[in-house]
């Protein structure tokens, strides 16, 4: 673990301390408690959807295979009723 310095306003302060000594653990769990949870709310926030990048590459057949593709990743098995889109028509 490392040692960091924080500025917080009196009253805040005043009141992290009276929280701790009720609770009867230390300042510094529950700063780090807090930061854990935001930090994480955070990144959260931030990241692409799992089907981010799914067209990525050379595959031609990813629009007829979106159902699959989008079922695997969270469930990691094939979809139960996948669909097969028609066939295309030639123009002549």
């Amino acid at each position: 673990m490392k040692r960091t310095t924080l500025f917080i306003p009196e009253d805040l302060e005043r009141d992290l301390q009276a929280f701790a000594r009720r609770e009867g653990k230390p300042v510094a769990w529950f700063v780090r408690e807090a930061l854990t949870e935001y930090v994480a709310e955070r990144r959260q926030a931030t990241r692409l959807p799992s089907f981010a990048g799914i067209a990525a590459g050379d595959a031609t057949d990813v629009a007829e295979r979106h159902e699959a593709l989008l079922w695997a990743q969270p469930h990691d098995e094939p979809p139960t009723t996948a669909r097969r889109a028609p066939a295309r028509r030639k123009r002549r």
